[in-house]
C-alpha cells in the first residue's frame, strides 16, 4: 500500500514549469500570470492559486491541456456597464480547453491537487464534476459575495488572503481515501515507469477494479486517463523546449514515455492538442 505523500511543491514555491499551456510563450506575453503558494493547511490539498490579469486591445484565444485537477474559479469580466463577477467549480477537462480574452479583466484561480477537491466537497465523488463547470454554488452554497471579495483587491496578498479565508470555512475534512489518491498521481506524475495500470494497482496493493473505483471516487477520472494526460503534457513540453530549428526527436520520446511506436504517441497528441507533434512544433518554430 502507498502511503499519503505531499506533492511535488507542498512546503516549497509554487510550480514554475508550463505544462499543459499551449504556446505558453505567447500566453505569457499578453497577460501577467502568477502564482502562489495558498496556506500551511491548505497545501497538502492544493497545487496553488493562479492569478490572472490582462489588459488587451484586441481578443486573445488561450489553450489549456487540462490537468486532471479540479479548479475554482473567480473571474471579474470588464465589460461595458460594470464588471461582472463570476465564480465556477471546473470539473476535470476531457478536451482541449479555450477561452478568449478580451478587453480588461482578471482571473483567480485555485487549483486542487488531483484527489484534493474532494476534503471541501465530500458529498459528491470527484467524477460528479468530470466534464462540467457549474456555479459555486452547487459545491459551495450560499456564497453569493465570495467572488467580490476575491477579485475586488488589487494586490496579490489580499486575493490570496480572501482565497485561504474562502477555503478554510470549507475544510478541509480529514479523508484518508483522499490522501492515498493524490499519493498515487503523484507516483504516476513523477515515474516515467508507471505506465499501467495494473502496475499501479500493484503498487497501490490494491485490484485494478478498487483502484479505478477510487480514482473515481476521489480523482474524478481513471487511471489510464491520468498516465496518458502526463505523457501528452510532457510531449507539449518537450515540443516547446527545444531550439528553434531543432526537430524533436519524437520517437525516442515515445518510447520514453512507454509507448509502442511514434504512432500511437502521435494519435494521442493529436487528438487531444487539435494538430500532429510535428505540425504543433513547426508553428511554434514559425512564430
Amino acid at each position: 500500500m502507498t502511503t499519503a505523500a505531499s506533492g511535488p511543491e507542498h512546503g516549497q514555491g509554487p510550480r514554475r514549469d508550463t505544462r499543459g499551456i499551449v504556446d505558453a510563450a505567447e500566453l505569457l506575453a499578453r497577460v501577467r500570470f502568477r502564482r502562489h503558494v495558498p496556506a500551511p493547511e491548505l497545501r497538502p490539498y492544493l497545487e496553488h492559486y493562479w492569478l490572472i490579469d490582462w489588459d488587451l486591445t484586441e481578443p486573445y484565444v488561450s489553450h489549456v491541456v487540462p490537468h486532471p485537477s479540479v479548479n475554482v474559479v473567480f473571474e471579474r469580466d470588464a465589460r461595458p456597464g460594470g464588471p461582472a463577477d463570476s465564480a465556477v467549480v471546473s470539473g476535470i477537462g476531457l478536451e482541449l480547453f479555450t477561452k478568449e480574452l478580451t478587453g480588461t479583466g482578471r482571473v483567480c484561480g485555485v487549483q486542487f491537487r488531483p484527489g484534493g477537491f474532494r476534503p471541501f466537497a465530500p458529498g459528491w465523488p470527484v467524477s460528479h464534476w468530470t466534464g462540467r463547470i457549474v456555479p459555486l454554488a452547487e459545491a459551495f452554497p450560499g456564497q453569493e459575495e465570495e467572488p467580490a471579495r476575491v477579485l475586488s483587491p488589487a494586490e496579490d496578498h489580499a486575493r490570496v488572503a480572501a482565497l485561504d479565508a474562502f477555503l478554510l470555512a470549507h475544510g478541509p475534512v480529514p479523508d484518508p481515501a483522499a490522501e492515498e489518491a493524490m499519493a498515487l498521481v503523484d507516483l504516476v506524475r513523477t515515474d516515467r515507469g508507471m505506465r499501467r495500470v495494473s502496475a499501479l494497482a500493484r503498487a497501490a496493493g490494491l485490484s485494478p477494479r478498487s483502484l479505478q473505483r477510487l480514482f473515481a471516487s476521489h480523482v474524478g477520472v481513471g487511471p489510464k486517463w491520468v498516465i496518458l494526460r502526463y505523457r501528452i503534457h510532457e510531449a507539449l513540453e518537450r515540443a516547446e523546449s527545444g531550439a528553434p530549428a531543432e526537430t524533436p526527436d519524437w520517437a525516442g520520446l515515445a518510447a520514453d514515455l512507454g509507448y509502442s511506436d511514434q504512432a500511437h504517441l502521435v494519435r494521442d497528441f493529436t487528438a487531444t492538442v487539435g494538430v500532429p507533434p510535428t505540425a504543433y512544433a513547426r508553428a511554434l518554430s514559425a512564430a
